[in-house]
């Protein structure tokens, strides 16, 4: 294996061993509780992020083994559900950074009470982000973030309240990325002899992150004498029966690809 390849595989690994010692001491247990009583009470868990954590969401909803009462909420939603032209598509990155998205967000979104937010953001510092998670708080709404807390430390927060994700939301989860993300450095680099980082590793400690908190969940409703709502495989044998009849429960308010 080549020298950088084997340095990938020690830093992500590595994390992913901090991540779990530190849900075996019950770090995520905040999280997991705010989960649990949210689906007790007929709840969903309105997942949420722009860029690359848009991943995040996609493994907390509406895939094999995760939690059936989920929704995922993408700000392409403001065109595909909203009516808003696609222009405002062209500069993915302008529009996460954008404050006023949030409104038109919210009114697409419709949460229930009883519904937690779980909200990935690497910087958790950009308009989207931030206000969503305002705006979640403001309605009375849990909020879950999953950041860097050594990356958001060190920017310069860009929503009008000056506040970073981590400042807002009820339990935050460290995704342990460093600065920049990248972990490795890439050769002599620039004429300032800055080498070129590479190896991201923020979309797979948080891929970590999003199955510990399903596993908890379900764990933590199996204990309590019920069986935990829970995606099979499409590809099985009786997995669209199954998931077909759980997700009837909660008629249109599972929002998986828009």
């Amino acid at each position: 294996m080549p020298d950088l390849m084997r340095q990938m595989t020690e830093q992500t690994t590595s994390r992913i061993e901090r991540i779990a010692a530190m849900a075996a001491e019950g770090g995520l247990d905040p999280a997991i509780t705010m989960i649990v009583d949210s689906i007790t009470d007929n709840g969903i868990l309105q997942a949420f992020g722009t860029g690359h954590s848009q991943a995040f969401a996609m493994e907390i909803a509406g895939r094999a083994g995760g939690l059936i009462p989920t929704a995922r909420i993408a700000l392409s939603d403001v065109v595909v559900l909203g009516g808003q032209d696609r222009s405002v598509l062209a500069s993915a990155s302008t529009l996460e950074r954008e404050p006023t998205i949030v409104d038109d967000l919210w009114a697409l979104t419709d949460p229930a009470p009883a519904d937690v937010f779980l909200i990935a953001s690497n910087s958790g510092v950009n308009g989207s982000i931030v206000g969503f998670a305002l705006k979640a708080k403001e309605n009375g709404h849990g909020v879950i973030a999953v950041t860097s807390l050594e990356h958001t430390a060190r920017v310069t927060p860009k929503h009008p309240s000056g506040r970073r994700l981590s400042e807002i939301a009820d339990a935050v989860i460290d995704n342990l990325a460093p600065y920049g993300d990248a972990t490795l450095t890439l050769g002599d680099g620039d004429a300032d002899g800055d080498g070129i980082g590479v190896g991201a590793v923020s979309s797979m400690t948080a891929a970590f992150i999003a199955q510990l908190l399903t596993i908890g969940a379900a764990e933590r409703i199996a204990a309590a004498g019920h069986t935990p709502p829970v995606y099979l495989s499409a590809n099985i044998p009786g997995g669209d029966e199954h998931n077909h009849g759980l997700e009837d429960r909660y008629g249109d308010r599972l929002r998986r690809h828009a």
